[in-house]
């Protein structure tokens, strides 16, 4: 009995393994894009339920051993995934849909959630629309992509710095800017110039408190979180390269500058300048001599200053990547070069990028990890003083201003210019020379790193850590040679040998590490998440340097010390300085998700932060939120709608601003202390003085927040987006409070006063037409309105000059207000407080708050992206509503005191003459006419419309490239800020400054291509 049933269990389990062979078969497929029908190569295929799986090879082709009845999950990156069962068939072809971003894993806290599930207010930016574009700063690429993110860029300086705002302006003295993280790191939101914007994957934008109080003392202006490319598991070596080639332009203007012929003719008829005879110039020397007559004006020469210190600027740019993976661990490395122009002359930026991003696991998938490094060096000119008023100083003034009669032939070196004199009419020699003799250049060396760790005690229980660095190292040098203009002017006979030499080197480093405890369970329908975490943050920064005065020009060269000249006579001091500062941070925090049947979802934040800027009895601040979301969607009795989505999210809480002064790291280490410095004294005797009264109390700025939003998709989420509603409620400003003189001090630091923001942000995506024949159309609208209101401001009055008042908007200008020119006699005439007219008004009594400011009302962008049987064409166009500036380039163009030293606007030319004349220029000799120069008359509407980004292309198919080694291929034309609507007639109304002579930013055409091996 016991030999039979044993023969019998023998047959019955080879039946069972023959019937299992016989069930497991090989299948192949093609995965493409059902937009265009492009086979996307690096797709996932995975066997539902297992780790098994492959990528698609470079034709979008795959080959897999499967059971009938297995389902396969195919996914891209930015493609809705799509699922297939497994039946009779033997090959099975997959098109996947552009996703709608429902099931997109977002970064959330210190966690990743899905989009559905995501109880914030957050936006994700893809590298689609980041990559190949010129801007050295991957930050500019984000203007107009995010509702609420209001992006400026200030100069056209390559790489310069961008301020960056998200819902408004949420501190008056300390930081208004987002923490950034990359790759887990926390890095300098000011210095982006040596990243490599290539190596983005996608940018999470983090907006309301449900998404920031996590982030405690750093989260009050929001989260900007930065992922870079990473490699794939079971992935042969894929070698990629991307290059552009761009051409920057100044934008235009519409200041009306005079020629040569104009300018002198207008000069000749005020009897002033060389035009009239009485300047000392190069073109016309010998004062007293007579005025120019019409054949001389119209024989003299015509030279654009403006062409010679703007140029036409080149930028190249170069990336290689490979990437590749095991069953076990993946790698990415790029590999990066560019060398951007700047339009001004002596300006530019030359950088080199390496990147490793590799990552591994366990044979049990228990144990993960993952690193990230890059380190960057840049070299960056970038000429100082720009914005100044110094005539040897600032090229964007001689650009502007310096008078047409004067040409470069004219400069022979810089002692005959000093030789001659120095009238303002020379201005643009005097800065032909500073090109000729100025060295400036800044090198940066800068490492951003991170280390990620975890591992799965349980199969709910899991504990990471995540170690991080910023490091950057940058040395400055700047040098004035000893035959300059400059060093004639400023040395003098006693001091032959000036100009002057200086060095500066900085180091700075901080690390961050975020350890956690991480638990997850499902309960049927329910699902709790549960994270505890530590915060530790340490900053170190070291700097030294030194100034030299004296140089030899017989062995002088910018950044070497051969010239340098020993001390002697009073001559020559050298000056040394060095600088050591810390910072530091700790937290504790905990973090809890709950989540029903993916219909309602529940979250909690509550952290705990300690910073180094206050004293020990109010170093520690707490800060937390709750959010919650209904899923309408997923109910029952949604079944059948057009609304495919529909979710109902909210969420409040706090968050902390600890940067109160806003310097950065090592911004106010010290204001809680009592400080006292030398001082003369009775007799004047040495004594000490006292220098600054601490405040013991001062604490965090904290940022209440509340965001009330919807998220929508409707037909197939062809039409989709989201719209919020919040309030951000800043308490505790930091600000200068009034202090009794008994003190020896008239103020004192101190928290006081509240700001807050109103508004809503809206972002709309629509499907207009979809695989037409092959044609696609899509267009998308972003859009955010705020608006700010102070309260309980330090003042008896309520109200602070150049602040606001209560009640009002921030930054509010105080002005006289200007209405005209009087046709009566040519003078400029005002309103009183009152709103009589009156040619002089009182500048104390009269000035009113006039309800404008720098800060827009509205921001935002609208797109329009369409593609054909592999063209494609997308177009990026940005808007600005509610600014306003002081137009001070154009108010120097229109000065009548300027004539005879700059150029001049043509508008002077209509000027009032006579009793009746209806103009809008006063009288040259007006008898108020710089008696206030505080009105409001230069006040200018900066509002603007622009196509700030359009890309035309073409992806060459596939069967195209049989045979030719390449995997993919496109070739691409760009243009930036390629044409702009606005009032504003200077040269950028981006800016958001009311200081003239600003370095303005270009236009921009790049033609560029793609390869994949």
């Amino acid at each position: 009995m016991k030999l039979k049933l044993t023969w019998l269990l023998t047959l019955f389990m080879a039946f069972v393994m023959q019937f299992s062979f016989a069930q497991e078969k090989t299948v192949t497929g093609t995965v493409t894009t059902a937009m265009d029908g492009l086979p996307l190569p690096g797709a996932n295929v995975i066997v539902k339920g297992t780790s098994k799986g492959q990528q698609t090879d470079f034709d979008g082709k795959f080959t897999i051993q499967v059971n009938q009845g297995d389902v396969l999950v195919v996914s891209y990156v930015g493609m809705a995934a799509s699922e297939v069962k497994i039946g009779a068939a033997n090959t099975y072809d997959v098109a996947l849909k552009e996703s709608s971003g429902l099931d997109e894993v977002i970064v959330v806290g210190y966690s990743n959630v899905s989009k559905a599930t995501s109880k914030a207010a957050t936006v994700r930016v893809s590298a689609k629309t980041i990559e190949n574009r010129p801007n050295a700063s991957f930050v500019q690429t984000l203007s107009g992509q995010v509702a609420g993110l209001n992006i400026t860029t200030s100069s056209g300086q390559p790489g310069g710095n961008s301020l960056v705002n998200l819902r408004g302006v949420s501190s008056i003295n300390g930081n208004t800017e987002p923490l950034f993280i990359i790759d887990g790191a926390p890095v300098d939101e000011d210095n982006f110039r040596s990243l490599n914007p290539q190596d983005i994957e996608s940018i999470d934008v983090l907006k309301d408190a449900g998404a920031t109080a996590i982030y405690g003392n750093r989260g009050a202006n929001g989260v900007i979180v930065i992922k870079t490319r990473q490699g794939s598991f079971d992935q042969g070596l894929k070698i990629a390269y991307n290059g552009f080639v761009s051409f920057s332009t100044l934008q235009d203007n519409d200041y009306n500058r005079m020629d040569s012929q104009q300018l002198l003719t207008y000069e000749r008829d005020r009897g002033l300048g060389a035009g009239g005879g009485v300047s000392n110039t190069l073109f016309a020397s010998g004062a007293g001599r007579p005025a120019l007559t019409d054949a001389e004006i119209e024989a003299a020469p015509n030279f654009d200053w403006l062409d010679f210190f703007f140029r036409t600027a080149v930028t190249q740019s170069h990336t290689m990547s490979m990437s590749s993976g095991s069953e076990n661990a993946s790698q990415f490395t790029s590999f990066g070069f560019q060398d951007t122009q700047g339009v001004l002359e002596d300006s530019d930026l030359k950088r080199f990028n390496i990147r490793s991003n590799i990552n591994g696991k366990s044979n049990n998938d228990r144990f993960k990890y993952g690193v990230n490094l890059t380190v960057n060096y840049s070299k960056s000119n970038e000429p100082n003083e720009i914005g100044g008023t110094g005539v040897n100083r600032n090229y964007v003034l001689g650009a502007f201003q310096s008078v047409p009669y004067i040409t470069p032939g004219d400069y022979t070196n810089g002692e005959d210019l000093v030789n001659f004199g120095t009238p303002f009419a020379h201005t643009p020699l005097f800065l032909l020379d500073r090109l000729e003799t100025y060295t400036r250049f800044e090198e940066e060396v800068k490492a951003v790193g991170s280390l990620n760790l975890s591992y799965s005690l349980t199969d709910w229980l899991t504990a990471r850590a995540v170690m991080s660095g910023d490091y950057q190292s940058e040395f400055l040098t700047r040098a004035e040679g000893p035959t300059s203009f400059n060093a004639f002017l400023f040395g003098g006979a006693e001091n032959p040998t000036s100009g002057f030499q200086t060095q500066q080197s900085t180091r700075q480093f901080s690390y961050n590490q975020v350890t956690s405890l991480n638990a997850s369970k499902v309960y049927g329908k329910h699902t709790v998440d549960l994270g505890l975490f530590t915060e530790y943050f340490k900053a170190h920064f070291r700097g030294f340097g030194y100034a030299q005065d004296g140089l030899d020009p017989a062995t002088f060269h910018p950044g070497d010390g051969s010239a340098f000249i020993a001390p002697a006579g009073g001559l020559f001091a050298d000056l040394a300085n060095a600088n050591r500062l810390d910072a530091g941070l700790f937290s504790y925090f905990g973090a809890l998700d709950y989540d029903y049947d993916e219909r309602y979802g529940f979250g909690a934040t509550v952290r705990r932060d300690a910073s180094y800027r206050f004293a020990e009895s109010n170093r520690w601040g707490t800060f937390w939120s709750v959010s919650g979301r209904w899923n309408i969607s997923n109910e029952s009795f949604m079944d059948g709608s057009v609304i495919n989505n529909l979710k109902l999210r909210g969420s409040y809480g706090t968050a902390g601003n600890q940067d109160i002064v806003g310097l950065g790291y090592f911004g106010g280490p010290d204001l809680t202390l009592d400080l006292f410095t030398t001082t003369g004294g009775y007799g004047n005797q040495n004594s000490i003085a006292l220098a600054q009264l601490g405040n013991r109390s001062l604490k965090w700025e904290t940022v209440t927040s509340l965001n009330v939003g919807v998220d929508f998709g409707v037909w197939q989420n062809r039409l989709r987006g989201a719209i919020d509603v919040y309030e951000r409620v800043t308490s505790d400003l930091f600000q200068s409070t009034p202090l009794s003189a008994v003190t020896g001090l008239t103020s004192q630091d101190a928290n006081v006063g509240e700001l807050v923001n109103r508004g809503f942000d809206f972002q709309v995506n629509y499907g207009v037409v979809q695989n037409i024949d092959g044609f696609n159309l899509n267009v998308g609208l972003v859009g955010n309105y705020n608006t700010t209101e102070l309260r309980d401001l330090p003042n008896e009055n309520g109200e602070i000059i150049g602040l606001g008042q209560n009640g009002g908007i921030l930054n509010e200008y105080y002005t006289l207000r200007y209405v005209g020119v009087n046709p009566a006699n040519g003078n400029l005439l005002y309103l009183t407080a009152e709103g009589d007219v009156t040619e002089n008004p009182d500048a104390d009594t009269d000035r009113v708050w006039i309800d404008k400011n720098l800060t827009p009302d509205w921001n935002g962008g609208f797109t329009l992206d369409m593609d054909y049987k592999g063209f494609y064409l997308t177009t990026q166009w940005n808007y600005v509503i509610g600014v306003d500036r002081f137009d001070n380039d154009y108010a120097g163009l229109v000065d009548p005191t300027a004539a005879g030293q700059f150029n001049a606007s043509t508008d002077l030319l209509r000027a009032w003459s006579q009793p009746g004349d209806i103009t809008d220029i006063p009288s040259y000799n007006a008898a108020n006419l710089n008696s206030f120069p505080g009105s409001d008359r230069f006040l200018r509407s900066a509002d603007f419309l622009r196509l700030r980004f359009a890309s035309f292309g073409y992806n060459f198919p596939t069967k195209f490239l049989e045979g030719t080694g390449f995997s993919n291929a496109s070739i691409f034309v760009n243009g930036e800020n390629l044409v702009t609507f606005t009032e504003w007639r200077g040269f950028d109304p981006e800016t958001r400054t009311n200081v003239s002579r600003q370095y303005p930013t270009p236009r921009t055409f790049s033609v560029g291509f793609e390869l994949g091996f």
